[in-house]
């Protein structure tokens, strides 16, 4: 199942929070937030500034999150991610949160997805998969040279899907945590 918002439209942290609630389904602990990226080039920074952003708004143990931008977690720690997920936290759901690349006209959507992603896959990178569910921001157009356009994103369509997500996260997590079903 697959849900798609436009960051610039006001209600889409709305709409994105009621698909998380689709997406997630029971949780029997605090779900896990892997936020995916590195700050070196500006349309790779969606995941880290999504993760200091809900660091910051989170209350201690609504959810625990990975990937900011003072820690981001890069394509060097995802073969590790998953081993590290899986022993640290066996009962959480994961939600992974990245940038992506697309079509001219898709720019500005966020993408929430029952399915894991497969972070590098813009850049050609072929990394392990990531969640149980995902959180993806269309940040520029695909072509054969999306690593170098990553670095040529403006920061202000980042930020605002940026907001839009950590917005709908939070909403969804506040919401949620109080609720927690016992196994």
């Amino acid at each position: 199942m697959d849900y798609s918002f436009h960051a610039f439209n006001s209600m889409a942290h709305i709409g994105a929070e009621h698909a998380l609630h689709n997406l997630v389904g029971n949780m029997t602990a605090p779900p896990v937030i892997a936020c995916i990226g590195s700050d070196l080039a500006i349309g790779d920074s969606l995941g880290p500034i999504v993760g200091t952003m809900l660091s910051e708004r989170l209350a201690h143990g609504s959810a625990f999150v990975y990937g900011t931008l003072r820690t981001p977690v890069t394509a060097k720690e995802i073969k590790y991610l998953g081993k590290f997920l899986k022993k640290t936290h066996p009962n959480s759901k994961v939600i992974a949160v990245d940038a992506a690349v697309g079509d001219r006209n898709e720019i500005g959507l966020i993408k929430l997805s029952d399915t894991s992603l497969q972070p590098g896959a813009g850049a050609n990178k072929r990394l392990n998969r990531v969640g149980d569910c995902s959180i993806l921001g269309i940040v520029t157009e695909k072509n054969n040279f999306s690593f170098a356009k990553l670095n040529l994103t403006r920061l202000c369509v980042v930020y605002q899907m940026a907001e839009t997500i950590c917005e709908a996260l939070s909403e969804f997590l506040r919401n949620r945590t109080a609720f927690y079903v016992a196994k």
